[in-house]
């Protein structure tokens, strides 16, 4: 087994690379398998942004479906079809496939060229509200989209579904903006002294990609897509943060909104009007829609600026108004506060750790190195586990941004905050504020090796990922 080189991961606008042998699909395991998989493209597409037209990315179906919706229990069938001009392959991000199915270029399934197509196929044991992407350089070119798995338990629940992925935008290519973070261009970096804030008595590097957009399902607020909902009715949120460099506070407004699930896992419902949302993350929101009829925005907050985005609930006698994508004052940074309150539905049983990785993130702006135990990609140290260990992930953050780490192929529970144990939301990305301890305890069921990494696109791209490894 070996990890993907940087070459490869910024390969997303190279030729595509020479066809490989792909694993072949595992059986379905005594489960219901689907007459026929769900077919996927990988394709370009147009929408309108800030009045301008931008070619983008999607993954459609072929009726113009953006996204998949299934139900757990039987297997997870779908044919990508690669219709775009260069190689890509996308990451199932919240399902737990075998190895071989995860969609990283590389461990071990390479680079799907231009005209060809793959088929997948594994069981679906994990409901809730995931999403898919390109792990390359082409999320940020908005390949991605929703992956909603409903739980067949919560099908006499009376709620309106409403299903947000949010993103950043920008007219120039992921290509330029990395290169203008690295140095490797003279237009500098995009980033300044504006994406500075106070914290723990030094200055935090909180925003380091200035974006031409935020959008929520393709729209910024200029023009926000309106879901029509019921006096009185239920509506869940299933709030996707897709974003490649910025995470969001979700506002609710006026409605007090109740979180329930987080990255698809369940929690004890937890009161708000604020919650926050690393890039990978996803949150589900519960609301109750006043009987007096209205229009309620819910926003999403740029972590430590003053843009926003978001979109409407709005009723049949509601009345739409124009909310500015510029807010009066900079939201706070993202903090633990939320993540230290949260308790899993379903806690991992309680068992002493076999194995305990100490991984420390480092890096900074000046020469825009991201690293894990002092390593950047590529010279990295794998995280060897045993098949059936508890394993538990100790991190600490010595750099001055905050990352949202994500495990690939399981899911994790959040068992320690700065030195506190805890039985915390089970998840599989955890943000990490600058200056601050977190662990995370998984049950290593799931032979292979798998990618964890930043899920800040950039990091990403300048190091901060390695594996974990089944060695026995």
């Amino acid at each position: 087994m070996h990890m993907i080189s940087r070459r490869q991961f910024l390969a997303s606008t190279a030729a595509a690379l020479a066809a490989g042998t792909f694993p072949s699909p595992l059986p379905g395991q005594g489960r219901a398998v689907a007459s026929s998989p769900i077919l996927l493209r990988a394709q370009s597409r147009v929408i309108e942004v800030g009045g301008r037209a931008a070619t983008v990315m999607g993954l459609m179906q072929p009726d113009g479906t953006h996204g998949v919706t299934v139900e757990a229990g039987g297997d997870f069938a779908a044919r990508l079809e690669n219709a775009l001009d260069q190689p890509t392959l996308i990451h199932w991000h919240g399902l737990t496939p075998p190895y071989g199915q995860d969609g990283v270029p590389d461990l071990p399934q390479p680079l799907l060229a231009s005209g060809e197509a793959y088929d997948y196929r594994f069981p679906l044991t994990t409901p809730g509200t995931h999403w898919m992407h390109a792990h390359t350089l082409q999320e940020q070119q908005l390949l991605a989209a929703p992956l909603i798995v409903h739980d067949p338990a919560e099908a006499s629940l009376d709620e309106q579904p409403v299903v947000v992925l949010f993103h950043d935008f920008s007219f120039r290519s992921p290509e330029e903006l990395l290169a203008g973070l690295t140095g490797n261009t003279g237009m500098g970096g995009g980033h300044g002294g504006h994406g500075s804030m106070s914290g723990h008595g030094m200055a935090m590097d909180v925003n380091d990609v200035e974006y031409d957009a935020y959008l929520a399902n393709d729209r910024t607020l200029d023009d926000p897509e309106v879901f029509r909902v019921e006096r009185n009715g239920t509506v869940r949120l299933r709030l996707i943060n897709g974003a490649t460099a910025t995470a969001f506070w979700i506002d609710t407004g006026e409605l007090e909104g109740e979180a329930i699930a987080v990255d698809g896992n369940p929690v004890s419902p937890v009161m708000g009007r604020r919650f926050p949302l690393g890039m990978g993350q996803r949150i589900d929101i519960r609301l109750r829609i006043p009987r007096e009829g209205g229009a309620w925005p819910i926003l999403a907050l740029r972590e430590g600026a003053a843009e926003r985005t978001g979109f409407m609930l709005v009723t049949a006698e509601g009345t739409v108004k124009r909310i500015a994508p510029t807010g009066d004052a900079a939201a706070d940074a993202l903090d633990l506060a939320f993540e230290t309150g949260l308790r899993a539905a379903a806690p991992l049983t309680p068992a002493e750790a076999a194995r305990r990785k100490e991984v420390v993130l480092g890096g900074t702006m000046e020469g825009y190195s991201w690293t894990l135990n002092g390593r950047t990609w590529g010279s990295h140290d794998v995280l060897e586990v045993g098949t059936g260990e508890r394993v538990e992930i100790a991190m600490r953050n010595d750099s001055m941004m905050g990352h949202p780490m994500h495990l690939h192929g399981h899911h994790f529970q959040v068992v320690e905050i700065d030195g506190r144990r805890l039985d915390g939301a089970v998840r599989d990305t955890v943000w990490l504020p600058p200056r601050r301890a977190l662990t995370i305890a998984f049950e290593a069921t799931n032979p292979g090796e798998w990618a964890f990494h930043c899920h800040h696109l950039y990091h990403m791209a300048a190091g901060m990922m390695t594996s974990v490894r089944y060695i026995g």
